[in-house]
């Protein structure tokens, strides 16, 4: 019997490879026999470059950059897949919500910045293409801190250049190309197809959980269409609509406007990067899972692609969660077979992130005794 193990991180407690772990050696001590195949996933969010060095025998490339306040330095990096000269950056090591204390979250200064170093210095390392996951943001800039990093200067009417932070798109008048762009693929891996602005964009959905006041929204917003209007008008390039353009408080639209690349699936990328649909084309049984199995997990997270590509190849697919939150009817309707949750009934959540390898070691266990036996 073959087995591909394919887990996401459980956010705060275990990385994906670590999870991907403790499932593999619950089951080899309940079915000695079985044959493993272990398989990190991510979907594009913070996780991604540690899931792809696990899978394709990359390396940490650490760099310093800013963070995401200006006044900030942070030790952050990307992962160096030498096969195929590829880096994946993760935006939230340099421009992340989990750099700032919550009191500090202020979208109108946090700026991309940082991200946009870390593409500098993936280049200047001899990148031939460039991953860039951008889950995690603490920033609503639409992109302009990452491309005024990489050499753009955006100007306000008095030819100035205007400052950093979401706060400022609205003064910009003129965007100045550099003398030279990014020549390589640039792929950015979403999970999400929030357009850029409006009801359902970056600031009015994202900003309040970065630190938005309600009047910073409607500013964020109000720069963030200014900011499409003036990529339209004097770069012909058009991302207001875009599906996905409001990943990352817009990044992924200033990707797209700044540096030629191009919106792709997270979870497609990882699987496809980590040869997953080779891997489970015999297997007998594929596992995924993550912290929490909910609608969500159903909608271009790691879950729903792992199960499709299993499927596909013809394998059963089994979920194992800290908490599951689906009923059972759309999660057998996905094609999912078995789901099990490491956290028991009247568990607190706080006592379930402590026990989380040893919960989910008993969980996979379970899986084990209940669907390999015999």
């Amino acid at each position: 019997m073959k087995i591909v193990i394919a887990m996401d991180s459980f956010k705060g407690t275990l990385g994906a490879a670590r999870a991907c772990g403790v499932v593999a050696e619950a089951i080899v001590a309940a079915q000695p026999g079985v044959e493993i195949v272990v398989r990190p996933m991510a979907d594009g969010g913070e996780g991604t470059a540690a899931a792809l060095m696990a899978t394709s025998g990359g390396q940490w490339v650490p760099a310093t950059v800013m963070g995401p306040l200006a006044e900030m330095e942070v030790r952050a990096g990307f992962a160096w897949l030498p096969a195929d000269r590829t880096a994946v950056v993760e935006m939230a090591s340099a421009s992340g919500m989990g750099l700032l204390r919550p009191e500090r979250l202020d979208p109108m200064k946090t700026t991309t910045f940082g991200t946009g170093q870390l593409v500098r210095a993936a280049l200047d390392h001899g990148a031939e293409r460039i991953l860039l996951g951008v889950g995690g943001s603490a920033t609503v800039d639409g992109g302009v801190g990452a491309a005024t990093a990489l050499g753009w200067r955006f100007l306000a009417g008095d030819g100035t250049a205007v400052p950093l932070g979401g706060g400022g798109l609205g003064r910009i008048c003129e965007i100045v190309p550099p003398n030279c762009g990014i020549e390589i693929p640039v792929d950015v891996l979403c999970d999400v197809d929030s357009p850029l602005c409006g009801s359902h964009g970056a600031a009015r959905v994202y900003g309040p959980q970065k630190g938005a006041t309600p009047e910073m929204v409607e500013i964020l917003d109000a720069g963030l269409s200014h900011l499409a209007a003036l990529a339209a008008d004097q770069l012909g390039v058009r991302v207001r609509d875009l599906p996905g353009a409001g990943a990352a408080g817009g990044l992924a639209a200033g990707a797209v406007a700044f540096m030629d690349a191009r919106l792709v699936s997270g979870i497609e990328t990882v699987m496809t990067q980590a040869h997953l649909r080779s891997d489970v084309g015999d297997a007998d049984w594929v596992i995924t899972g993550e912290g929490r199995f909910d609608a969500q997990s159903m909608r271009g997270k790691v879950v729903s692609g792992v199960a499709r590509v299993a499927r596909e190849g013809g394998a059963r697919v089994a979920v194992i969660a800290g908490q599951v939150d689906l009923s059972e009817r759309l999660w057998q309707a996905a094609g999912i077979e078995a789901v099990l949750a490491c956290m028991s009934p009247g568990m607190d959540l706080p006592s379930a992130l402590e026990r989380s390898e040893e919960l989910l070691s008993e969980a996979a266990g379970r899986f084990a005794r209940q669907h390999l036996a015999g």
